[in-house]
């Protein structure tokens, strides 16, 4: 190989480049994203806002329930339950089986003492009782003549004793036979024996009246009976049968709430129902008015838990061991507003378990 040869082979060689018109023109650049505005996002926001919302009720109610048990704590003495206010109940019922005539009340009527609730059909009865009144006229007069008859065998009890006297004269003077003296004395036997039958008929029919005037009183009675009346003042509850029903003997009308005993019943544990003794003082707050206190007094605490214990009990247990307590209104108060009192009414019963504890000021009395 010459040297021009391989001096050719060294130098590098040169590119030409097209002409312009004849390369391929630049393939176009991919379009730019577009740019998004920055959205607050109002979902979230909102659930922000109700949680803090949320928060702030639980607060306030917080401090509500706070404050209400700052202005309601009791101080050391007194003991609380809730429970509710009950009255007895009276069942007004047929004492005999028979048909309701009329029912004269109706649910939620004040009734007072003695007031007719409804009448029982009494035509049967009645009835019977001017049978049993005609018997007893019967025997009356029965025993009119059974005392005609005794005057009368009286009377001949005499003229016998008269005849044997004079017979008993003449005998020894030989003017009657000794026969006639026998007949005088068998004639006074008679006249006694009569004397006694009409006695004794007479008693019959004076034991006949009293028979007699026993009927009437006992026809008399379920006649009574039959008109159904309250036995003290109260309110109806429950009006149980129509007129026209048949009831049987012990069938229920009416049921009546005796308004002179409404009281409170709570349960307290034995640590509160130890102390309490009848007569002590309490008080009741009742739900639907409980800006008022009513004065009460302790009327019967249990003495037995409401349930079995186990035969060993720790501390633990006896404190769960609940005590029935009556809490009864006073008197006056249940009079002056028996027309608001409604059994079922929930409220609060308040007592002191020591008896030198003064009340506080929130449960001082304060009536309607």
């Amino acid at each position: 190989m010459s040297i021009a040869d391989s001096t050719s082979t060294a130098q590098p060689v040169a590119r030409t480049r097209a002409p312009a018109s004849d390369r391929p023109p630049p393939s176009p650049a991919p379009p730019a994203a577009p740019v998004r505005a920055a959205v607050p996002k109002k979902g979230k926001a909102l659930r922000v806002l109700g949680v803090l919302a949320l928060i702030g009720v639980a607060g306030a109610g917080g401090a509500a329930w706070y404050w209400w048990e700052l202005q309601h704590a009791l101080p050391p003495g007194f003991a609380k339950a809730n429970g509710r206010l009950e009255a007895e109940q009276v069942e007004i019922a047929a004492k005999y089986p028979g048909r309701i005539a009329t029912v004269l009340v109706k649910e939620g009527d004040m009734v007072d003492q003695g007031q007719v609730i409804a009448r029982m059909d009494t035509v049967e009865l009645e009835a019977q009782l001017r049978s049993a009144k005609a018997s007893v006229q019967h025997s009356e007069s029965a025993a009119v003549l059974a005392k005609a008859v005794i005057a009368q065998r009286q009377s001949e009890l005499v003229f016998a004793r008269q005849e044997l006297t004079r017979t008993e004269a003449l005998i020894p003077r030989g003017f009657a036979p000794v026969e006639q003296l026998d007949k005088r004395h068998n004639d006074l036997k008679v006249a006694q024996a009569a004397v006694d039958a009409a006695i004794s008929n007479l008693n019959v029919e004076i034991a006949n009246i009293a028979a007699g005037q026993g009927e009437v009183a006992r026809i008399q009675a379920q006649i009574d009976d039959s008109v159904l009346v309250a036995p003290k003042r109260g309110r109806i509850q429950y009006k149980l049968a129509q007129a026209g029903e048949v009831l049987p003997s012990g069938g229920r009308v009416v049921t009546l709430l005796d308004l002179s005993d409404v009281y409170l019943t709570i349960f307290v544990p034995s640590s509160a129902a130890g102390p309490l003794a009848l007569g002590d003082e309490a008080r009741v707050v009742l739900d639907p008015v409980p800006q008022y206190v009513f004065p009460a007094f302790v009327t019967f605490v249990a003495t037995e838990a409401q349930f079995t214990p186990k035969m060993v009990e720790t501390a633990e247990e006896r404190e769960k061991l609940m005590f029935r307590v009556k809490l009864s209104i006073d008197p006056a108060l249940r009079t002056k507003y028996e027309s608001q009192a409604k059994t079922g009414i929930r409220g609060v019963g308040y007592v002191r378990t020591d008896r030198q504890a003064a009340w506080p000021e929130s449960l001082a009395v304060k009536l309607p």
